[in-house]
């Protein structure tokens, strides 16, 4: 347990350490928000899901290194987005639904194919790689398409002769602790697994991803109060982009061997993923924005989730029930209420 709470303390620090030298540095770049959000904060707090998933893979657990990215991928929108706009509703970019959202629903799919025979293999996880390249040229070139700048980020801090130094000194360090976090946390999942007598799959789909994505909590929701909600939003899409294509992808390239994925992940955690990636696409089409309301919706989305995947893992007769009342009552509603309001606002803007 000690070993735990070590490995997570430094997660934490090492992601706000990283995160906060790539605000310093981007800003120097005079980049707009939502290219920061995308890009420099989201790569940067997915750093710890890169780091477990490595040490997992290396380490011969690809259940804890696969279903850590599912499992927060879910986390990053169903909990980080619906607790920050509870707290404060977030304002959502043209640009996120017209081509990040979709992007990220194309990058769930792709790993649902290509996992679909049960391995991701090097050739898999170089096809990822090259999908995360040809996002960042989208990214770059619609920074380009778009001249508004970024204030510096970082009030009041020193600037001396060669600034970027100092930024990817601090970001060296950060990426450091965050190796050794990876470390320690997979020990001590893989320790409580054991103790507990889960699989691999469950402790990476609860215990590892959402402490891999508590730096994407902390980060969107210091963002939403500060007002960059362009971060906040941006920070959770570029983040789960991040993960299906440069974490797996990577993890997949250098594996020694092939990673497995459960057929539990296939039947539930992968469809599940993807059902949340498309559920954003209405949710933000429809005013552009996250209201307090659809973020309860998220949270309690997320609440069903939980108590499906421990009462399916302890043999607990809820989670058929919970089954039943998904499928049949709330997804049919949900799914009428997102077309509803989805024809709603294409007439408005129409």
């Amino acid at each position: 347990m000690l070993q735990l709470v070590v490995g997570l303390l430094l997660l934490v620090c090492g992601a706000e350490l990283l995160v906060r030298a790539s605000l310093r540095l981007a800003a120097s770049l005079k980049v707009r928000p939502l290219i920061i959000g995308l890009t420099v904060v989201a790569f940067g707090s997915s750093a710890p899901q890169l780091a477990v998933s490595l040490q997992a893979a290396t380490s011969g657990a690809p259940d804890i290194a696969v279903g850590s990215v599912f499992g927060s991928n879910i986390f990053n929108v169903l909990v980080t987005l619906g607790f920050c706009a509870l707290i404060i509703p977030l304002r959502v970019s043209r640009q996120l639904v017209l081509l990040d959202i979709p992007l990220m629903i194309v990058a769930s799919l792709l790993v649902f194919v290509l996992a679909y025979n049960e391995v991701l293999g090097h050739l898999e996880g170089a096809l990822l790689l090259v999908m995360l390249l040809i996002y960042l040229g989208l990214v770059l070139h619609q920074s380009r398409h778009h001249g508004r700048t970024y204030p510096a980020v970082i009030k009041g801090a020193r600037h001396g002769p060669a600034p970027w130094l100092s930024s990817l000194t601090l970001m060296l360090g950060g990426l450091a602790m965050l190796i050794l976090a990876g470390h320690l946390l997979l020990d001590a999942a893989v320790e409580v697994a054991v103790d507990l007598g889960l699989s691999e799959r469950i402790i990476g789909l609860t215990i590892v991803a959402v402490c891999t994505s508590l730096p994407e909590l902390a980060t969107s929701l210091i963002a939403a109060i500060r007002g960059e909600r362009d971060i906040a939003v941006g920070n959770v899409i570029g983040s789960n982009l991040f993960n299906l294509l440069g974490v797996l992808g990577l993890t997949a390239v250098i594996a020694p061997q092939p990673l497995s994925v459960s057929p539990n992940a296939l039947d539930f955690d992968l469809p599940v993923m993807l059902g949340v990636a498309v559920l954003t696409l209405p949710m933000f089409y429809s005013g552009y924005r996250i209201t307090r309301a659809e973020g309860l919706l998220l949270l309690c989305l997320y609440l069903a989730y939980g108590l499906h995947v421990v009462s399916f893992t302890t043999g607990m007769p809820l989670a058929a029930r919970l089954e039943h009342l998904m499928l049949f009552y709330v997804l049919p509603v949900l799914a009428a209420v997102m077309l509803y309001t989805t024809l709603r606002a294409w007439r408005r803007q129409h």
